[in-house]
């Protein structure tokens, strides 16, 4: 891959994890087995991966001055993720998450203080030579449209070496963002997305969302314990899941999952069923132990499953 990097454009936030023992009930006080600050935000996340697995990342969102801003530029220092940070006044948004191992659940209340999000006049400003994939966590969708479509005109422009691939993820439920399922040449569809709209597995999203996406796109939707699927041209793909030994720590399983998908497909070595046999692998690694880590020990390029 040489110098190309891998951008991520989307949410950057402070976690702060709480892990108990069993779920508390409301209005009750109880203690916490352990609490850390983390940098989160789907995007965010994505590129913390993509970092510890090999892959030259960047992370590009809005982020406002103050301590909180600190820890996270810091954190993105410290595993190597470059930055095109959008600096606006504000407050950085912080999600106070409850991490249940026991019942293997991560619940997240988002202070989001609605920070502008990144607009095509801030991404326009940016070097696009040096990526080689673009990966935008659905947000804003009629600005990130924009962006997309000026990624597309990049690419009229340059030899077909130098293109550019473009993701996205559709996680959340919200009609605005679906606009993005014909935009891209990956799109990562959530579980969530895909009940809200009738479906009742990765199989069956996967092949009744293809019509949404363009020719030629890679359609896939996780599931959870039940693994992940894809749609390449009407080709399906199906990875299982791969559960740890101990269930530790869901938080951002999702993004790691995007992630080592994304990670194996950028190297133009792998095939599709590879990305999703990967992905599934690292993201239930991930669910085994708090943070990410672990994933450069079990998966990075001095590792020996790589």
């Amino acid at each position: 891959m040489g110098d190309a990097v891998v951008l991520c454009v989307g949410l950057v936030c402070l976690d702060i994890i709480n892990v108990v023992d069993q779920y508390p009930l409301e209005d009750s006080d109880t203690r916490c087995v352990s609490q850390r600050w983390q940098r989160g935000g789907n995007a965010s996340n994505s590129c913390s991966v993509l970092s510890l697995l090999g892959t030259n990342t960047s992370f590009m969102g809005s982020i406002s001055p103050g301590p909180v801003s600190d820890f996270i530029v810091a954190d993105l220092r410290r595993l190597c993720v470059g930055s095109e940070l959008v600096w606006v006044e504000g407050s950085t948004p912080v999600a106070c998450c409850v991490v249940c191992p026991m019942n293997g659940t991560r619940t997240v209340v988002l202070h989001d203080t609605n920070l502008p999000d990144v607009s095509l006049e801030d991404f326009s400003k940016i070097d696009l030579r040096q990526f080689h994939w673009i990966h935008f966590e659905g947000r804003n969708a009629s600005e990130q449209t924009r962006m997309i479509q000026y990624v597309a005109l990049w690419n009229a422009s340059v030899p077909e070496e130098d293109h550019i691939t473009v993701s996205v993820e559709i996680e959340k439920t919200r009609e605005e963002l679906y606009v993005l399922f014909n935009m891209a040449d990956v799109v990562f569809v959530s579980k969530d997305v895909a009940q809200s709209l009738g479906f009742e597995s990765a199989r069956s999203a996967v092949t009744g969302l293809y019509p949404r996406v363009r020719p030629g796109c890679t359609l896939i939707c996780a599931w959870a314990e039940l693994g992940a699927d894809a749609n390449k041209d009407g080709v399906l793909f199906h990875s299982p899941a791969f559960p740890p030994e101990k269930l530790i720590d869901t938080l951002g399983a999702g993004d790691t999952f995007n992630a080592a998908v994304i990670h194996t497909l950028s190297t133009g070595t792998s095939g599709l069923q590879e990305a999703l046999l990967f992905g599934c692998c690292v993201a239930g690694a991930k669910c085994g132990f708090q943070g990410y880590e672990e994933i450069a020990q079990k998966f990075g390029p001095k590792s020996d499953q790589t």
